[in-house]
């Protein structure tokens, strides 16, 4: 398992929250996620799923990682 702690940008609410964490643990090989406003800490398998993977998933969401 690997775990990777991500900024995000555009998050002003409880509904980018959710947003964003429907968006991650939509994902395969995703096990857990703790979002909040601004950032995602997510731990996943890194042999089913990519840290690139889950960024793009959270920009089509509509929010930017920096």
């Amino acid at each position: 398992m690997a775990e990777v702690t991500l900024k995000i940008e555009g998050m002003s609410c409880q509904h980018c929250v959710m947003s964003v964490k429907k968006a991650v643990d939509s994902l395969d090989g995703v096990s857990s996620s703790d979002v909040e406003v601004g950032s995602a800490r997510v731990v996943y398998d890194e042999s089913r799923l990519s840290e690139e993977a889950i960024r793009e998933a959270i920009n089509r969401a509509g929010y930017k990682v920096v």
